[in-house]
């Protein structure tokens, strides 16, 4: 496989790789929490659907490599705590030498409705730690994509850092299910059709099951 990327990647007419990140916490305490689970999971999911072996450790992170038709995909899941995950990140993007417009990170966000997602060029952090500790060590550039994985946002009064730290009930952990499959689609369709097109697409589907998800609950 090293061998076949190298061939592939230096070509001048190859495709120019993406870098896909998965941000959250390692170890069995975290194992399933919205917080850890999503951005990990979406990286898992996706891997498993193209054939991509999780078996490397490189620059921190659980790292994989290999092609999606023609293109090189790296994926990667730092292993740093999810507050330093820019610790993993920036030495990835720059080790690969991508620009930042090629390096795409899964993080969970409390602002959309469980199981929805968004798909952005940009943004900032939106009191993210995972999404902030990326931007300090991409030297404050937030020229970069993300894929906002929604979880919800915590009920009542509820302390927001217990909410993330428990685990999904079954009808929350179905919803989420099925937008990683979603996810999986979405970047088979980035990785063919380019970003702007795949965000446009993506976004509009999403917003209309935005939109049922609250006419549901409104119910």
């Amino acid at each position: 496989m090293l061998n076949r990327l190298g061939r592939r990647y230096f070509c001048t007419a190859a495709p120019q790789p993406w870098l896909f990140v998965g941000l959250g916490n390692p170890g069995n305490k975290y194992k399933g929490t919205r917080h850890n689970q999503v951005g990990f999971e979406m990286i898992d999911v996706f891997a498993n659907s193209q054939g991509i072996e999780m078996s490397k450790v490189h620059c921190k992170a659980i790292f994989g490599q290999g092609f999606v038709g023609e293109v090189p995909v790296f994926l990667a899941k730092p292993q740093t705590y999810m507050n330093l995950s820019g610790e993993s990140t920036g030495p990835l993007a720059a080790y690969y030498k991508l620009p930042l417009n090629r390096v795409l990170v899964f993080h969970d966000d409390m602002n959309l409705p469980c199981g929805v997602l968004r798909l952005h060029p940009n943004g900032g952090h939106g009191c993210h730690n995972g999404v902030k500790s990326v931007m300090y060590h991409f030297r404050g550039n937030r020229e970069f994509p993300r894929l906002r994985i929604g979880i919800g946002r915590p009920p009542g009064q509820m302390d927001p850092k217990a909410f993330l730290l428990q685990k999904f009930n079954a009808t929350a952990q179905g919803r989420i299910d099925a937008a990683l499959q979603e996810g999986v689609d979405i970047l088979k369709v980035l990785l063919s059709k380019g970003l702007a097109e795949s965000a446009r697409r993506f976004n509009s589907e999403q917003k209309y099951k935005h939109m049922r998800l609250e006419t549901t609950m409104a119910t």
